[in-house]
């Protein structure tokens, strides 16, 4: 019986090790590139966009940029948090606590008739971002599930060998 609980204590949470994993590297490189192109898009091109719009679609671009800004810098915050976790500098449980700073539902976009109306630089950018923030959505849902939602540590098989066990014994 000290050999089972030995281990089983020596087994390894997979949302413990996920930040570890060539997926998040991955995700954090495509998250920290759109924040770079975003931000060299509104600087540059997107002035230009700007200034070719009209008055009220003008108002739209200002504020679907404030927006698509607030929620890429809520994903980065998210991202360095975790890759901080990956890098050693804070475990897992400082990152739970540091990550109610985080907004993961920030700054949703306004809607899909006016997005139309903006320059197709911007949208594409605004799609990509809400794709970005539901991927760390999912993967922040996975990592920080509470002990209890986990699959309990033991042999993932009894319950179906159990289930088949019952099957072919009526």
């Amino acid at each position: 019986m000290a050999d089972r609980s030995q281990s089983e204590s020596a087994l390894v949470q997979f949302s413990e090790r996920l930040t570890n994993s060539a997926a998040f590297g991955v995700l954090f490189r495509e998250g920290m590139d759109l924040v770079e192109e975003t931000a060299a898009y509104l600087d540059g091109d997107g002035r230009t966009d700007a200034k070719a719009l009209e008055r009220s679609v003008s108002l739209t671009y200002a504020t679907e940029s404030m927006r698509l800004t607030t929620r890429l810098m809520q994903l980065a915050s998210w991202l360095l948090l975790h890759r901080a976790v990956k890098e050693g500098e804070m475990t897992l449980s400082q990152a739970n606590r540091e990550k109610t700073k985080v907004k993961l539902t920030a700054a949703d976009p306004g809607s899909e008739e006016m997005i139309a109306k903006l320059p197709l630089p911007l949208q594409d950018l605004i799609a990509r971002s809400m794709s970005l923030q539901a991927r760390v959505r999912r993967l922040d849902t996975t990592i920080h599930a509470p002990s209890a939602e986990r699959a309990p540590i033991g042999n993932p098989l009894v319950p179906q060998l159990n289930r088949l066990k019952a099957a072919f014994e009526q």
